[in-house]
């Protein structure tokens, strides 16, 4: 499937967009049907999505961890999907803006849903930018549902 980029600039500092975003068991409340569980030792988490039977688990491994360093340094985060149902991977950047105060944030992610055809890889794409998307705007902004 193919991978789709989410960019954002904000008014917030970078150490504090970096904890906006990678706050995960907020992003539950911004990406419809899904609870968060974290697991023990922070290195993961397991998304779940649907309702009851209808239901199917992401989880995902953290496997580079670096936030944004006081001298300007970018956050760069990388999990890895391995679940039985969703594969792939997500990145999040976040970048001092320059010039300016103020942050830049970029996702990329590629989603690959097991038993799906190739043909919907430009409709999961597509749909993943205006999910993730929406999510990162209510994140940065700080909303509660």
């Amino acid at each position: 499937m193919p991978a789709f980029r989410v960019e954002r600039e904000s008014p917030l500092p970078p150490a504090e967009a970096w904890r906006r975003v990678t706050d995960w068991e907020r992003h539950a409340a911004h990406v419809p049907l899904t609870t968060v569980e974290v697991r023990e030792g922070g290195r993961g988490f397991t998304a779940r999505t649907g309702v009851g039977p209808l239901s199917f688990a992401d989880p995902m491994e953290i496997v580079r961890w670096e936030p944004p360093d006081a001298g300007g340094g970018p956050g760069r985060c990388r999990l890895e999907k391995r679940g039985a149902v969703v594969l792939g991977w997500a990145e999040i950047e976040v970048w001092p803006r320059d010039p300016g105060p103020g942050s830049r944030i970029v996702w990329r992610e590629e989603l690959r849903v097991h038993g799906l055809p190739k043909a919907f890889g430009r409709p999961t794409a597509w749909a993943g930018r205006r999910v993730f998307g929406r999510a990162l705007d209510a994140l940065l902004a700080g909303d509660r549902p």
